[in-house]
């Protein structure tokens, strides 16, 4: 198997795979978790030559850290790691706010390199900002676990334009992380041209649209009852069925290529730009494989064209939570 492309993380001298694995699915908000069969994937995407893996200490929470740490142990040099923190949850997965408090950064620093079972985390994100603490107090206590050997480097995630130039200024950010897929296009407006501007990698989630843009998604019974997407708005009701009709364009213009529906989704991600990434998440190995084909898909600007016609900014119905 020939080795999969690379892609500068930031301006870090960290090189990682553009498509990505989401890891957060195997372990919480989309139904029943497999560790057999998830660390299965994950030794199967080593195979591959994918390094790129992306988990969060809430995810869980805590345990896809260990189940993430437990399958790369034996070959952490093969793996880029990037793990967050700042959304904190209780025990039994209860939500209790956001904190980026420096203490609270090095006390869930210390505890993710436990969990994970490594010396450094290679990119180290706050998952979300906590707006009671000034952004350079946060990302400065990041900075000094980058100066003391635990980071290797740092990221934001779902952070307004100027909250990642405040950051930047304080430490340098290698990636920002933020929803983007052909039905979520709001970081076009400011947030792409800007991480392309200070050299950041814009990492995008849910590049599948949730998995809506793969059209293997055609009712909402299609989800476990544990499922978060049943109370998600763009998989209620009237919304549904208009972004089914989308999800049809989509459908059209991949068969005309020979591709499947998210193979064009993640070509599409990676056509607009060099310093862009994407994390799609899967539990199956089939799955996977799909998705990390969509290096080969080759959008033409006639492709790209026809895609922005049938799925404009704003086309999706509902709101993203």
């Amino acid at each position: 198997m020939s080795q999969p492309p690379r892609r500068r993380l930031g301006r870090s001298d960290i090189a990682i795979s553009p498509i990505g694995l989401g890891c957060m699915g195997m372990s919480d908000f989309y139904g029943t978790a497999d560790d057999t069969k998830s660390t299965a994937l994950l030794h199967h995407a080593l195979d591959a030559g994918m390094n790129f893996f992306d988990t969060a200490d809430m995810y869980g929470p805590w345990t896809n850290e260990k189940l993430l740490g437990a399958a790369l142990r034996d070959r952490r040099d093969e793996a880029v790691i990037a793990t967050k923190f700042g959304v904190v949850r209780t025990a039994d997965g209860g939500f209790q706010g956001l904190n980026g408090s420096p203490d609270y950064v090095r006390s869930a620093c210390d505890a993710s390199l436990q969990r994970l079972g490594v010396d450094t985390i290679d990119l180290y994100y706050v998952h979300r900002l906590d707006p009671n603490v000034p952004v350079e107090d946060t990302v400065g206590a990041m900075g000094e676990l980058v100066a003391a050997g635990k980071v290797r480097c740092i990221g934001l995630s779902e952070a307004s334009p100027e909250q990642v130039r405040r950051a930047h200024a304080t430490h340098p950010i290698s990636a920002l992380q933020t929803e983007y897929s052909m039905w979520s296009r709001d970081p076009e407006a400011e947030v792409i041209g800007l991480c392309k501007e200070l050299g950041i990698t814009f990492v995008a989630y849910s590049p599948l649209g949730r998995g809506f843009l793969t059209g293997s998604i055609t009712s909402p019974d299609d989800f476990a009852p544990d499922d978060f997407r049943r109370t998600n708005p763009r998989f209620q009701g009237e919304n549904f069925q208009k972004n089914l009709d989308l999800v049809k364009a989509v459908q059209g213009v991949a068969a005309a290529k020979g591709v499947s529906p998210a193979q064009l989704a993640i070509a599409w991600i990676l056509a607009q730009g060099d310093h862009l990434a994407c994390i799609p998440g899967t539990t199956k190995i089939h799955r996977f494989d799909e998705n990390q084909a969509a290096n080969d898909v080759v959008l033409t600007a006639e492709d790209l064209a026809t895609l922005d016609e049938h799925l404009p900014v704003g086309a999706a119905a509902g709101d993203r939570y």
